[in-house]
């Protein structure tokens, strides 16, 4: 008995002995090497703990279908941190991998003693075995030529979220911002009830006035003869008087200010199923049409990036397919060109209307104005959107697929100021904020061109022609010569791999102007034509088959052009420098021809009424639809399988989840501080 108790406390020395030789030799904390040790031992028992058993199911595992793109090995976040140790619990961490060229992550549950440089180095030490065998294996040589493993980064996850003063400022902004319309709106509804209850007619009220009226007749008569006696008003009198008259003011403006920010009044005719009369009713239909069309591509893309356990598979399914062009394949979200031409279209009819309005003439002043209006439009839902980006995803708890939440964070921390100032589109695609609000920037950068333009048109149409005629072709010769010198893909989802395309081309205004610019003359045009443009029944057949033709031409080369040679290739080039202006110029003649009355079916269609109360919100709906996104991405403690039916009935989820949220962001943020600003 007393050899058996020497040799086990000898058992235990030299095991101490051991955990205390690597954890120096490792650079690992006594206290992190002694749980691992104490969970890994367990393991090898032939009957391990509940916990051991719990820390080692919630390893990642090799899948199925590893050919077909199943490479993550996200694990089980809940089961490892419900792990309950002898002296620790159980922390989930992800370790990103590199093997012949593929890079994936691999979930481990270790002690929540080790940090995140710990446990990489206790897999770089490959401390994780069981009875010999690696809990983190490379993918087997018969699936990857080269089983070689590096290991290029490990994050772990805490229990709970821990916002920074950043994260806690943007989430009071924003419920200061949504709490202020919802008390004007109570108090409005007070004041009016108090206002509705003082003039409800009371018949016994009624009575006693008539019968007292002559008595305040002589009162008011003895009145005005002691003030006829006494000469001037009393200095009291109108020191009252002014009192009365600031505080009468006063009042006036808070409730101004309170009816500007109400609810009450920012849904008047928010679902209104009639345009005015002052817009053209097709732009409704085009306008929604493209934003399903970018929901439904946001949709696919932000989940490709790194959800997906059948990825290849998927790129092998819709890059040839020309059916997924609705999603994301073929020409890249040619929807955006359709929202830059109806940008161009409409400030150059809002700006001539002003003109008008302003005794034709185009001063400084009202092109300030012009610009501030635009300016105060965007601004709010814009902000509010950054801010709730950060706030947001900083108290969430972290799911498995929270890489793209995480990069969002810490670049609004960094860069918030760029979406300030509407020049987010001219950093890299890495460092944007909020990278769907690009956009916002790009428009506002070709908005404030819109002035300048009505001036050459004002001044000579001549002069107008040539100038339009050279910043398109700038347009297009710059996007021709960065695709050929950088041999920059035409064709989605070939982009995915090219980083330099968002970098260089997909956002930059030197490259996306000619939509814009289209815009901007066919509102002149439409704005101050005096007869119509198509006379004739030829010139609609003709039209139609020249823009039918022209959209469908653009998809398919871009699936003829899929492939990205390794030298300068002209056919790219050209396609990639002039297919964004041909799109926008076929929707030109679809506009014209619906609102001269040529527009047959196409034009019933996009004159729905349907279509303008959701043209109403789709300004928030655009902007928040991609967080909606992303949040349930990032929540996913798997992969998704990608099948067309998954993903049409994700789309229908987002999109019903993005109007009503939409619809209450702009009662909320978008409309009552842009009536806030007019009062």
């Amino acid at each position: 008995m007393y050899k058996m108790l020497r040799l086990t406390w000898s058992a235990v020395t030299l095991m101490y002995l051991f955990v205390c030789h690597n954890a120096c030799a490792w650079n690992v904390t006594l206290k992190c090497m002694e749980d691992t040790t104490t969970f890994l031992k367990e393991l090898q028992k032939e009957t391990p703990s509940k916990y051991a058993v719990l820390m080692y199911d919630a390893f990642g595992k090799i899948g199925s279908d590893v050919v077909g793109g199943n490479v993550n090995r996200p694990g089980s976040l809940r089961e490892c941190l419900s792990v309950e140790g002898p002296e620790f619990r159980g922390q989930y961490c992800q370790v990103f991998l590199k093997q012949d060229r593929v890079e994936y992550f691999v979930g481990v549950c270790v002690p929540d003693s080790c940090t995140e440089s710990e446990v990489q180095t206790l897999v770089i030490y490959e401390a994780f075995e069981q009875k010999r065998i690696s809990l983190l294996p490379s993918v087997p040589s018969i699936l990857m030529s080269d089983s070689t493993l590096g290991i290029f980064m490990t994050q772990c996850f805490s229990d709970s979220p821990h916002p920074d003063l950043s994260a806690i400022v943007c989430l009071f902004v924003c419920c200061a911002l949504l709490a202020l319309p919802l008390i004007a709106s109570i108090c409005v509804a007070l004041i009016k009830r108090k206002r509705m209850r003082e003039v409800r007619p009371v018949v016994g009220f009624a009575q006693t006035s008539n019968t007292n009226q002559y008595g305040a007749v002589l009162t008011n008569g003895s009145a005005n003869q002691s003030k006829e006696c006494s000469g001037a008003p009393d200095a009291t009198q109108t020191r009252n008087q002014n009192a009365e008259n600031v505080q009468h003011g006063i009042s006036k403006t808070v409730l101004s200010c309170l009816q500007a920010l109400s609810v009450q009044n920012s849904s008047q005719g928010l679902l209104a199923t009639e345009s005015s009369g002052s817009s053209y009713s097709s732009l409704n239909g085009i306008r929604i049409l493209s934003l399903l069309w970018i929901i439904s591509g946001h949709t696919v893309q932000l989940s490709a990036w790194s959800n997906l356990d059948n990825d290849k598979r998927w790129k092998d399914m819709v890059e040839k397919n020309p059916l997924y062009v609705l999603a994301f394949s073929g020409p890249v979200y040619l929807a955006v060109d359709s929202f830059l031409l109806l940008g161009g279209l409409l400030s150059a009819k809002s700006l001539l209307n002003s003109i008008q309005r302003s005794d034709n003439t185009l001063s400084f002043s009202l092109v300030a104005h012009f610009l501030f209006k635009r300016f105060k439009r965007i601004q709010p839902l814009h902000l509010f959107i950054v801010c709730l980006t950060v706030g947001l995803f900083s108290v969430v708890q972290r799911g498995v697929f929270w890489f793209i939440a995480e990069d969002e964070v810490f670049s609004c921390k960094k860069y918030w100021w760029s979406n300030l100032l509407l020049i987010n589109n001219l950093f890299t695609i890495t460092d944007i904020c909020a990278p769907w609000t690009w956009y916002l920037s790009i428009d506002f950068q070709f908005y404030a061109t819109t002035p300048f333009l009505i001036f050459l048109y004002r001044m000579n149409k001549s002069v107008l022609v040539v100038v339009s005629s050279v910043l398109l072709m700038l347009s297009s010769v710059t996007g021709a010569l960065i695709t050929g010198f950088l041999h920059l893909p035409v064709h989605q989802p070939t982009t995915l791999t090219y980083e330099s395309y968002f970098q260089y081309y997909y956002n930059k205004p030197y490259t996306r102007y000619g939509p814009y610019l289209l815009g901007i003359l066919a509102g002149i045009y439409m704005t101050t034509k005096k007869e119509t443009l198509i006379k004739q029944q030829w010139q609609v057949a003709i039209g139609w088959l020249c823009s039918l033709s022209v959209m469908a031409l653009l998809v398919g080369l871009a699936y003829v052009l899929r492939e990205v040679p390794p030298y300068p290739s002209l056919p790219h080039a050209v396609y990639q420098g002039m297919h964004r202006s041909l799109w926008a110029l076929a929707l030109v003649w679809i506009i014209l021809a619906c609102e001269e009355g040529h527009g047959g079916f196409v034009d019933k269609i996009l004159s729905l009424g349907l279509w303008a109360p959701l043209s109403n919100i789709s300004f928030a709906c655009y902007l928040i639809h991609p967080i909606i996104i992303i949040l349930y991405n990032g929540k996913q403690e798997t992969t998704m399988h990608y099948t067309d039916f998954n993903f049409f009935y994700l789309f229908l989820g987002h999109l019903l989840l993005t109007i009503p949220i939409g619809y209450a962001l702009t009662v909320l943020i978008e409309k009552p501080y842009l009536f806030l600003s007019k009062r």
